[in-house]
C-alpha cells in the first residue's frame, strides 16, 4: 500500500466531508423541501459539486491521475474553487427564496432549515480544500493553484453571475454604452475561461508566444475594460439624464429580486470584478512561472 502523505491525507478527510454535505444537501432538499421548479439552480450547485468531487475521490483513490485527460496539479483545485463559490451562491440565495418571509411551515420548512446548514457546510469544507491544495510561497505547482489561477476562477464566475442578472429581463440594449459593457463582460469572460481551459488542458505549451506575457498583457486589457464598465453601466443606469432607476421602486417592496435590483446587482458586480482583475495583474506581474508556463 503506497504511503499516503499527511497533506493527501488531510484533502481525502476535506473531500469526503464535502462529499457528503452535499449529498445531504441536495437529498433534503429534494425529498421533503417542496422547492419546485424555482430550486432548480440550487440543485445544480449541490448536485455538481457532489458528482465533482466524487468523481476526483474516485481517481485519486484508484490511483488513476496519470490517466486523467486533464492535468492533475490543475483540476482538483479548480474544480474546488468554482464548487466553494456554486456553494457560497446557493447558500446565502437558497433561504433568501425559500425560508425568507411567509413559506411553508412544518416539514417543509425544516427540510428547508437542513439543506442551508448543509450547504454552509459544504461551503466550508471546499474553502478548506483550496487553502490547503493552493500553493504556497516558493512551492512549485500547478498554475491554477496560484492566486492568479485562483482569481481566474473567480472572475469568470462572477461574470457568469452578471450575465444571469442582465439577460433576465435584458437590461442592456437602451444604449450603444450599456451594449459596450455587455461586451466588456463576455471578452473578459471567454479570456479567463480560456487561461482556465488550457492550463487544466495542459495546453499553454501549444500558444505561438509566452504564456507569462499573453497573461499580464490580459490582465492589463481587462483592467482597462473593467474600469470602463464600472463608470458607464451606473451612469446610464440610474442617472436621471438617462434613466428613471434613481430610487428603488415601490413594487420592489413585495418578497423576490426585482429588475431594479438585478440592475444594481450588476452594478456591484462589476467593480467586484474591477478588484478582482487588479489583484491579479499585481499578482501577474511579479509571478514567477514555473517550467511550462
Amino acid at each position: 500500500m503506497p504511503f499516503i502523505f499527511p497533506h493527501t491525507s488531510r484533502l481525502l478527510w476535506v473531500r469526503t466531508a464535502a462529499l457528503v454535505c452535499t449529498c445531504v444537501t441536495f437529498s433534503v432538499a429534494s425529498h421533503g423541501a417542496h422547492l419546485g421548479n424555482g430550486g432548480d439552480l440550487f440543485m445544480f450547485c449541490w448536485s455538481f459539486s457532489f458528482a465533482g468531487t466524487l468523481l476526483i475521490l474516485l481517481v485519486e483513490l484508484l490511483g488513476l491521475q496519470t490517466r486523467a485527460p486533464v492535468s492533475w496539479t490543475n483540476f482538483p483545485i479548480t474544480f474546488a474553487c468554482y464548487a466553494t463559490l456554486l456553494c457560497l451562491t446557493a447558500s446565502v440565495a437558497f433561504p433568501i427564496n425559500f425560508l425568507k418571509g411567509s413559506q411553508p411551515q412544518g416539514e417543509a420548512r425544516d427540510h428547508r432549515i437542513v439543506a442551508t446548514v448543509f450547504s454552509c457546510l459544504a461551503t466550508v469544507a471546499y474553502l478548506v480544500e483550496v487553502s490547503l491544495a493552493r500553493a504556497r510561497p516558493g512551492e512549485v505547482a500547478g498554475y491554477m493553484a496560484t492566486t492568479p489561477g485562483l482569481l481566474k476562477v473567480c472572475e469568470t464566475f462572477v461574470a457568469c453571475v452578471i450575465f444571469v442578472f442582465i439577460s433576465e429581463p435584458v437590461s442592456y440594449d437602451r444604449y450603444p454604452a450599456l451594449k459596450w459593457c455587455l461586451a466588456v463582460y463576455i471578452i473578459c469572460f471567454v479570456l479567463s475561461a480560456a487561461v482556465v481551459v488550457l492550463c487544466v488542458g495542459e495546453c499553454t505549451g501549444c500558444l505561438p508566444f509566452p504564456f507569462s506575457r499573453f497573461l499580464s498583457a490580459y490582465s492589463f486589457l481587462a483592467v482597462a475594460m473593467y474600469l470602463t464598465a464600472t463608470i458607464i453601466w451606473p451612469v446610464f443606469q440610474f442617472d436621471s439624464r438617462y434613466s428613471n432607476r434613481g430610487s428603488r421602486p415601490p413594487y420592489c417592496s413585495s418578497p423576490g429580486t426585482c429588475a431594479w435590483d438585478k440592475v444594481v446587482a450588476v452594478a456591484v458586480l462589476t467593480a467586484l470584478n474591477l478588484l478582482i482583475y487588479l489583484a491579479d495583474l499585481a499578482h501577474s506581474a511579479r509571478l514567477v512561472f514555473v517550467s511550462g508556463y
